[in-house]
């Protein structure tokens, strides 16, 4: 079985818990959150998933995953020229934040929540990730590749 479907929207990365110390009598304790940076994302990632008409069988579920995942992102004003022509200079790979791993963790993170596919993703057992600046008018997002193996 291979599902393969797109997800429209600006990627983030899963953002790291953070931490902060609050005063409770004489002592302090440490509180955890989770940032809301990605917050649009993900609600953009679960409803993709949501949409999903999968059912697989139990032992489809419980089977090895190939996943691929390739993230396009929207090239800034300052790439252009005033004229819309791409700038030389700009770079055509796109390395900068946010990191591949980052991405790639939300989303399988996510994908584990919705339930269609794995129990858990530490069956994936193979992940391929990429990054690019979005072509030709693209909308940005992540196009994504699952292939079960029993």
């Amino acid at each position: 079985m291979h599902t393969s479907f797109t997800i429209h929207g600006n990627p983030k990365g899963q953002p790291r818990p953070r931490a902060f110390a609050r005063r409770m009598g004489a002592k302090f304790v440490a509180r955890f959150y989770d940032s809301d940076s990605a917050d649009e994302w993900k609600a953009a990632v679960d409803a993709a998933l949501l949409e999903q008409q999968i059912e697989l069988s139990p032992q489809l579920k419980a089977g090895a995953f190939h996943v691929s995942l390739y993230f396009t992102f929207s090239r800034p004003k300052a790439h252009f020229r005033s004229n819309g022509e791409l700038k030389e200079a700009a770079p055509t790979l796109h390395r900068q934040k946010p990191d591949l791993d980052n991405l790639a963790k939300l989303i399988l993170d996510r994908t584990t929540r919705s339930g269609k596919f794995w129990a858990d993703d530490c069956q994936v057992i193979d992940l391929s990730v990429f990054k690019d600046w979005a072509r030709n008018g693209d909308q940005p997002g992540v196009r994504v590749l699952i292939i079960s193996e029993p």
